[in-house]
């Protein structure tokens, strides 16, 4: 049992749900699916999905079913279980045992002489069928045994699977092989027989390069099978060992450092990250700057500056100058560890196309049987010979592949999860893939997720005689001296002006509030103040940029030296970088950008502009917001919406599709079914992009796994297809299936796009503390109150 799980058994009474991961061992097709989630489900109260690419169940059941009664069902409908180890991150199919791999070397080598006697007449000496049968009986025994003790275990529980079809298939064409030779004239020295690609008959024919091609041809093909689903799942394992094992602790009062296991550290200590160090676990910048590498936890390719205050992501890479780190949050409450866990919960999900492919194999076993006994009595009652019909039912024996069908979609997810992950896309379940591919309408929050959420300088007038320069230092240096977020972005505007040189000191600083701040700096009067509490009236030019920033939504103040109006200061939240490219490459896709957002028409209407939203949605509370979701539904839109904030849950989760900023609230990260760990809206486009391609490569996957199958067990009913080469067709196709599948972990996200002449200028990217772009905004239109 997970430990989630387990905590919630220990704290819930008997009837309440939990979940529990368990390791299923044995399942060799999608019939094996099927059966184990009808066994479980027969305990009252349990409901389970079972991944036959991870070899995973995840079992909601009451808490007062244990675990070992979940196990117990598993091993009475035939396979082995044991509770899941290893936290969130499924491990993915063990590798091949070594005593696997001998049994296919050994096989492989008795097998290879009987399939060239069988197949070239040329070299058939006297005798040559004896020696065959002789180096057959092994593989067709101890070979082989593990597909008839599969299958013996299948029909003592009265239930079929593809082990059931490949042991017939094996048994049924040695048997006649020694029929042939002790009764049948087959055994007679100096015989030849020639080889044919299909079930020709004879008076001296054997089957023996059946008996052995079809379990080596199996052996191999489920070997090179489980390699690659391993390589499906791979960039999660990744992910799960990106964190680093020791970190270097450091002693606040002393300054003495010491190494331990990351296990070891604890919130609220302090360690050190040196250049080309990953950062051990999330934290908070204490000292120093640097630049961090946040591609391989977020896909970001651009490497963030952070310096004391920031928020860093454990796991991250420092590429610049050493860091002191806070740390916040350690162990299960990581970022990563969240990550992971978000995607071991997606690929534990079952998408639509893959449950009707688990239905259909459910039967599909019992059917193949069925008609090969139709086959058989079929060819025997048309009067042919009896060796040809029993190779006919044989090649239907094999060529049967549900295989192909159960692996059709559940690999795809895992390739398509982990790549996601890898790119800072993360999906809760694979119905979210699904609700990508059909959205027309992506509804946009504008704080936080349009924009930066943070207050920055976006216009400076001065009065005439007043350069720039002058200004930004002097209000600079007293507002330095505020915690306001107006202040703060003064102060980053100055800063960014004044380059390393420092601002100059204040004296005599006075805050008043809800008016503004004052203070003397190198012997003049400073005062930062509301447009209603300047000391007089305001210069044409400096009116002219009051009414400009009231229409654009911003907040302005009034910069006043030595009592005169010397400036007009509009700052407001600015654009991310990547929002002009992100809308543009959506409306490529044929979707609808709508904006809709809390703030006032005039700040709504300057950033749709700047972005070329036509429908906007302004003042908009939370349940307005919900309203205008409803009724985009209500329309026959299917609609996402994309925020990040406490006052977008509501429509998050009333949206067809909620998509959620990991930088924004546990609320909005909750009710959304998708989330961006990367800071810009261009990952939405990534996120429609892969899913389309993986359902496409899903609705390939299965168009294969049926279609082979419906192609090739005609021709085999008619005797079109030896036994071996439709063993050698079976293995290709579960192959195939996953190899194509294993070409979403190399998909790359399509950038397109540029920024128009004079669009929004994109904002300088820099690690903040979740919440202070909500902040920062709420200051914005509360005004300048102090």
């Amino acid at each position: 049992m997970s430990a989630v799980a387990g905590a919630e058994a220990g704290a819930a009474g008997p009837g309440a749900l939990v979940s529990t991961d368990l390791t299923v061992g044995g399942m060799t097709c999608a019939a094996c699916v099927g059966r184990v989630e009808k066994r479980l489900a027969r305990i009252d109260g349990v409901t389970a999905g079972v991944n036959l690419a991870t070899g995973r169940a995840r079992v909601l059941h009451p808490a007062g079913v244990s675990t070992a009664e979940l196990v117990a069902a598993v091993e009475r409908a035939g396979y082995t279980a044991e509770p899941a180890v290893g936290g969130p991150v499924p491990s993915g199919p063990e590798p091949a045992p070594a005593a696997e791999r001998w049994r296919l070397l050994v096989t492989a080598v008795l097998s290879v002489p009987v399939l060239v006697l069988s197949m070239v007449p040329g070299l058939q000496f006297p005798a040559w069928q004896w020696v065959c049968a002789g180096l057959a009986l092994p593989v067709v025994t101890w070979g082989s045994a593990g597909f008839h003790r599969r299958a013996r275990q299948g029909l003592r529980h009265g239930t079929a699977t593809m082990d059931t079809l490949v042991s017939l298939g094996v048994l049924a064409s040695f048997g006649w092989s020694g029929y042939a030779l002790l009764f049948g004239g087959a055994g007679e020295i100096g015989m030849r027989m020639p080889f044919s690609l299909t079930a020709d008959g004879g008076a001296a024919h054997v089957y023996l390069e059946a008996a052995v091609g079809v379990p080596l041809f199996v052996l191999a093909g489920r070997l090179l099978e489980g390699r690659v689903r391993r390589r499906t799942g791979s960039a999660l394992r990744a992910l799960a060992e990106l964190g680093a094992k020791e970190v270097c602790v450091r002693d606040p009062e002393s300054g003495a450092e010491h190494l331990l296991p990351i296990e070891q550290l604890l919130p609220g200590q302090e360690f050190v990250v040196r250049p080309g160090e990953r950062v051990a676990t999330d934290g908070v910048v204490v000292d120093g700057g640097s630049a961090l590498d946040l591609s391989l936890l977020t896909g970001e390719s651009v490497p963030v500056e952070v310096g004391p205050g920031d928020a860093v992501a454990g796991a991250t890479v420092n590429v610049g100058g050493a860091l002191v780190v806070r740390a916040t949050a350690v162990g299960a409450d990581t970022q990563l560890a969240r990550i992971t866990a978000l995607v071991a919960d997606a690929q534990a999900g079952k998408a639509r196309a893959q449950r009707l492919a688990d239905a259909v194999a459910g039967v599909f076993v019992p059917c193949v049987l069925a008609v090969a006994v139709c086959v058989l009595g079929f060819w025997i009652g048309a009067g042919a010979d009896p060796q040809a019909a029993v190779t006919a039912a044989v090649a239907v024996l094999v060529v049967a592949c549900p295989c192909a069908l159960g692996l059709a979609t559940p690999t795809a997810l895992l390739a398509a999860t982990g790549r996601g992950a890898e790119l800072g896309v993360l999906v809760r379940g694979p119905e979210v893939l699904e609700s990508l591919r059909r959205i027309d309408t992506v509804v946009l929050d504008k704080t936080g997720t349009l924009t930066t959420g943070r207050m920055e300088l976006a216009e400076l007038t001065t009065a005439p005689g007043v350069t720039e320069d002058q200004v930004l230092r002097l209000v600079g240096a007293v507002e330095h001296r505020s915690e306001h977020p107006v202040a703060r972005a003064a102060v980053g505007a100055a800063r960014a002006r004044c380059g390393s040189d420092p601002l100059p000191a204040v004296a005599d600083f006075t805050a008043t509030a809800g008016v503004g701040v004052s203070g003397t700096v190198e012997g003049r009067l400073v005062r930062v103040v509301r447009p209603d509490a300047a000391a007089g009236p305001l210069p044409a030019g400096l009116d002219e940029a009051l009414a400009r920033a009231a229409a654009a939504g911003r907040t302005a103040v009034v910069a006043e030296l030595d009592g005169r109006p010397a400036a007009v200061l509009a700052v407001g939240d600015t654009l991310r970088s990547g929002s002009w490219r992100a809308l543009h490459r959506l409306r490529g896709l044929g979707l609808e950008p709508v904006l809709l957002t809390g703030d006032g028409p005039g700040a709504a209407r300057a950033v749709a502009e700047e972005l070329g939203i036509v429908q906007v949605h302004a003042s908009a509370s939370p349940q307005h917001k919900a309203e205008v979701v409803a009724a985009l539904k209500a329309a026959g839109r299917t609609t996402a919406v994309v925020g990040d904030g406490v006052n977008d849950a509501v429509a998050l989760a009333s949206a067809d599709l909620g998509i959620a900023l990991a930088s924004g609230s546990d609320a909005a990260i909750g009710a959304a079914g998708l989330t961006l760990v990367r800071g810009d809206i261009e990952a939405v486009v990534d996120a429609v992009r892969l899913a389309r391609r993986t359902l496409a490569t899903i609705r390939a996957n299965l168009l294969w796994a049926f279609g082979y199958n419906v192609v090739l067990i005609p021709l085999a009913a008619v005797g079109l297809l030896n036994p071996m080469l439709a063993a050698v067709a079976m293995s290709l196709s579960s192959l195939l299936v996953v190899a194509n599948s294993l070409r979403l972990r190399t998909w790359q996200p399509g950038r397109g796009g540029g920024r128009p002449a004079g669009g929004g200028r994109p904002a300088r990217r820099r690690g903040a503390p979740a919440g202070a772009g909500a902040r920062a905004q709420a200051a914005a239109r509360a005004g300048v109150r102090r």
